[in-house]
């Protein structure tokens, strides 16, 4: 690793949605976030949220993967199945490296809820860019 990795820093909408940041490393970012305040109108957690928090912590992943190279990550593809939802509770978000490559990273993202039921699957592909993490100091490990 020729540069220190990126620390997650939470945007507006992470914080909106209660997540907070469990673990972040190249091999693995855990997330949680409350389903009270991320429901839809039939009181289940909303997909949308779903869909947004598990972008977020496999982005994160690649980003902190990318940082390590001196550059940063975009998504480029994004794909979920719904399998069951949720009422209440937290979730836990899992992203793990399916291929970390020197153009295009590749992540599952698993979504569970307290019991480790799994609530939906991911998985996202992000590109690398000579793009500069705004306001990271890359700093040489």
């Amino acid at each position: 690793m020729p540069f220190q990795p990126w620390t997650i820093t939470l945007g507006e909408l992470d914080e909106r949605m209660g997540v907070r940041v469990l673990e972040q490393s190249i091999d693995r970012v855990v997330a949680t976030m409350p389903v009270a305040g991320n429901r839809q109108s039939f009181g289940l957690l909303h997909g949308g949220a779903s869909l947004a928090i598990g972008e977020a912590v496999g982005s994160w992943a690649a980003v902190i993967y990318a940082s390590t190279l001196g550059k940063s990550a975009v998504g480029v593809d994004v794909s979920a199945t719904h399998h069951r939802s949720a009422t209440d509770g937290t979730i836990t978000v899992t992203a793990t490296p399916i291929s970390l490559g020197r153009s295009l990273t590749s992540h599952d993202v698993i979504i569970e809820d307290e019991s480790g039921t799994r609530l939906c699957s991911m998985r996202i592909t992000n590109k690398v860019v000579d793009r500069p993490i705004p306001g990271f100091d890359y700093v040489e490990a």
